[in-house]
């Protein structure tokens, strides 16, 4: 299958954040593909790479970056398909150097951000197939399925 979500990270070490996006899109079986590139340094590959993607059947860019976090604007400055920002935990500020820097862009290059860390990187995957069920309707069925047994999971978790 060809892909359709590209899931990018600014660094190897981001994988520990990122992993989540990659298990739930398995989940689904959304096909995707994962690649490591630096708005800093591998500029030419990572323009050269979304620039691309439209071409190659995807549909939903992810990026995920930590510290100055500019992945995400530089991917969105290269396509018209939706990028989904994931700030990553940095040391310094605990993310939210990575959160300025992912959700301020300029009026007219937009990037959807999701919150730091994990949680970010659960719903980016969440909010990918959210966009692709627009148009597939058995996605869109396992992404109702998925809501009802988080439902069904809350209600079960009652106290004594």
């Amino acid at each position: 299958m060809k892909p359709l979500v590209a899931v990018l990270m600014g660094s190897k070490s981001d994988w520990e954040t990122m992993r989540h996006t990659d298990e739930i899109l398995t989940q689904f079986g959304v096909a995707h593909e994962c690649r490591v590139l630096s708005a800093h340094r591998t500029p030419k590959q990572t323009a050269e790479y979304v620039g691309g993607c439209e071409a190659r059947g995807i549909q939903v860019v992810i990026a995920a970056a930590g510290g100055a976090a500019h992945l995400a604007g530089v991917a969105a400055a290269h396509t018209t398909l939706p990028v989904l920002g994931v700030p990553i935990e940095s040391k310094a500020l605990k993310g939210l150097d990575s959160l300025l820097a992912t959700v301020q862009m300029p009026g007219g290059i937009p990037v959807g951000t999701l919150a730091i860390g994990s949680a970010g990187a659960k719903n980016a995957a969440l909010l990918a197939i959210a966009i692709l069920a627009g148009s597939r309707g058995a996605l869109r069925k396992k992404l109702k399925q998925f809501r009802a047994d988080q439902a069904a999971q809350v209600l079960a978790d009652q106290l004594p």
